[in-house]
């Protein structure tokens, strides 16, 4: 039988239509056409201020809102194009996701309703396919895994080329079981997210600085104008570019409409005032200055996104809202996007970051120091130095999964003990008030964990807001400039924590040899040193090349000195750091995830490792003294100096190859002078 070629769009909806009744659904009970779906559906495909556009593009052409996850509905949904190569529109960039893309390509399409729902606040997953052919012989299905309501947040299945996985609840089961992002996944989507920002970091960078904002007022004006941009469902709208006209008129230029904006959103989460106020008196900054709201001309940066000249508040607000806003939950939910972009700003301001000892902590870090107290939904973290809470974000990202495992992902219960997570089990404690501000920013970016970011010295709050919080988790990363390099914070922390409780910090590891006797012997005799991990001499680098180690510490009970402590070799990571780029040497993805393998079991992790480790190298445990000064890998080598057998053999080996050498030299130089 001839193959008869397509014509029309329709062709590939009867396609489509056959195939799903092939497998046994059934139109209208099963799946619909976009003619009819339910209210619900429709009212999430009118997406939010972060993804409206001008164009409409209709609703897709099949859907499925049967298959459920835990209570959750994971809806399915199809794009159809005429003619295999409208399947897919992509660049070097990933999917295109611009208004002709959209129109003309079935994954695009197909993806661009995901993200629609996913925005509206209706769903959290969505199943988007693209179908393009040119005949029933030649169909191409492309199945994607959305979970956020950006292009970026997406992971294509390609083992997928059927619909065979939509035939009962079983199969969707087992597909979605593929979806769901695994450790090496969530590990690979930091990075990338840490990287794209960064490159975003560096353009908006330029732009600042080429409207004359100095490198402190940068990061503000980044967090504040997120902010402006966030809606709160049914109560508040958040600002998109159109709403910025560079206005002449005093009171509705650009600068005061985006403070205005922050001044209510604060107001609608609840912010409590005094933390309100001195929010607002950081994000001041951006309208302080009447001149950036008056047109200028446009920069490369922001050349592509804008038509005409505006106000250089405006440039600076359509570069964040493109780039940055809306790729907020495309990036790893463990990312510290303040801290990110507050790190890439402090290479050009003058080293201010590194004179208050300001240095952040990598998020993949925070991460595997977060997954080695093992934290979960029930217990209570704070951070003492917190910065702009990179340890809190990583935390409450634990906490959160933990919930959703144990209790039913949607269910009431998992809803109810992460609202409690956000709102009692977090502590942050931050003196300088512009890490403050990018703290409590941080927080509410992650889905509101603010209400417990303090303003002021951690050593001067009243006792009280440490034994009502009553915390069994610690994590710090002190600023290194203070006395001891900053032990005195963990040393505060311990003795206001549960007997039991868990620390961590990450420091220059002089305070483990000698720089924090004072601090190190305090903490013996009232706390326990666990174990001590040496990380890469380049891990803050390019802010500061040091050695640092980890120490782990178990509250309230003094140490025992006749048991072990664990030390552990992390030197090797398996990055390679340079002041542009993090760069893949040594399977650093299976890397992070097995030293969590060996802080447990110590050498018997052999048969869990995926990395190639020497673990007699690697990890000893060895007793320390009261002392205070060895507690770093070093101190706990162990160098063999009795020469083995094959030590002989090569030494013999190498004597025999240097003396035939000889021999050949000297008969070379004989025939030669013809002896």
């Amino acid at each position: 039988m001839a193959k008869i070629n397509w014509t029309l769009e329709n062709d590939v909806n009867d396609f489509v239509k056959k195939s799903l009744e092939n497998i046994g659904l059934e139109k209208h009970k099963d799946f619909n056409e976009e003619s009819s779906m339910s209210d619900y559906m429709k009212e999430a495909l009118k997406g939010s201020a972060k993804t409206k556009n001008k164009t409409n593009f209709g609703k897709p052409d099949f859907h499925i809102e049967k298959y459920k996850i835990k209570n959750d509905v994971i809806p399915v949904v199809f794009e159809d194009k005429l003619h295999t190569n409208k399947l897919i529109a992509q660049n070097a960039d990933g999917i295109k996701d611009d208004e002709k893309a959209i129109s003309a390509f079935a994954v695009n399409g197909a993806i661009y309703y995901a993200t629609q729902m996913i925005a509206s606040g209706n769903y959290n997953e969505v199943i988007a396919i693209g179908v393009a052919g040119d005949s029933s012989d030649d169909v191409k299905i492309n199945v994607y895994f959305v979970y956020g309501s950006s292009f970026k947040a997406i992971k294509q299945m390609s083992k997928y080329q059927t619909f065979d996985f939509l035939e009962n609840q079983t199969t969707f089961d087992n597909f979605y079981r593929d979806c769901t992002l695994t450790d090496a996944d969530k590990h690979e989507l930091l990075i990338r997210s840490k990287a794209e920002l960064s490159t975003y970091a560096k353009e908006l960078n330029k732009l600042m600085h080429n409207h004359n904002i100095i490198a402190p007022q940068r990061v503000l004006y980044v967090s504040g104008m997120l902010l402006s941009m966030q809606d709160i469902k049914d109560e508040l709208k958040g600002l998109i570019p159109d709403d910025l006209k560079f206005s002449s008129n005093t009171d509705n230029r650009d600068g005061l409409l985006i403070t205005n904006q922050i001044n209510s959103f604060l107001k609608a989460k609840g912010i409590p005032e005094e933390k309100r106020k001195l929010m607002i008196a950081s994000f001041n900054e951006i309208s302080k200055d009447k001149q950036r709201d008056e047109p200028t001309k446009l920069f490369p940066q922001v050349s592509k996104l804008l038509k005409e000249e505006t106000s250089a508040n405006k440039q600076i607000f359509v570069y964040i809202y493109e780039n940055i806003y809306k790729q907020i939950d495309a990036f790893s939910k463990n990312l510290d996007i303040m801290g990110e972009l507050y790190s890439e700003f402090l290479k050009y301001a003058l080293g201010d970051g590194k004179e208050l000892g300001i240095v952040l902590t990598p998020p993949y870090v925070t991460k595997m120091m977060a997954q080695i107290l093992n934290i979960t939904y029930k217990n209570k973290v704070m951070d003492l130095a917190t910065g702009s809470a990179g340890f809190l974000i990583s935390s409450m990202e634990l906490m959160i999964n933990s919930a959703n495992e144990e209790f039913t992902k949607g269910s009431s219960k998992a809803k109810e003990i992460i609202e409690d997570i956000k709102k009692n089990r977090l502590l942050g404690v931050e003196l300088n008030a512009e890490m403050f501000t990018l703290a409590a920013t941080n927080m509410i970016l992650r889905g509101d964990g603010s209400s417990n970011i303090q303003k002021g010295s951690s050593f001067d709050k009243p006792d009280s807001l440490y034994t009502g919080f009553n915390a069994d988790r610690i994590l710090l990363n002190p600023p290194f400039t203070f006395e001891e390099n900053g032990m005195p914070f963990i040393t505060y922390g311990l003795d206001r924590m549960q007997k039991g409780g868990l620390g961590a910090i990450i420091i220059q590891d002089s305070a483990g040899s000698g720089k924090a006797v004072k601090s190190n012997q305090q903490i013996l005799k009232n706390h326990t040193l666990v174990a001590s991990i040496k990380m890469p001499v380049d891990l803050f680098q390019p802010m500061a090349g040091v050695q640092t180690s980890i120490y782990i510490f178990e509250a309230g009970t003094p140490h025992d000195y006749e048991k072990t402590v664990k030390f552990i070799d992390f030197s090797n990571d398996g990055y390679k750091r340079t002041s542009r780029s993090l760069i893949e040497q040594d399977e650093p993805i299976k890397r992070y995830s097995d030293i969590i393998k060996i802080f447990k079991s110590g050498k018997n992790a052999k048969s869990k490792i995926e990395a190639n480790w020497d673990l007699d190298a690697t990890y000893t445990e060895d007793f320390i003294t009261d002392s205070g000064t060895d507690w770093n890998f070093g101190a706990h080598i162990k160098i063999d100096t009795k020469p083995t057998l094959e030590d002989f053999k090569k030494t013999v080996a190498d004597y025999l190859a240097w003396e035939v050498s000889n021999i050949i030299k000297n008969n070379a130089e004989n025939d030669r002078l013809g002896k």
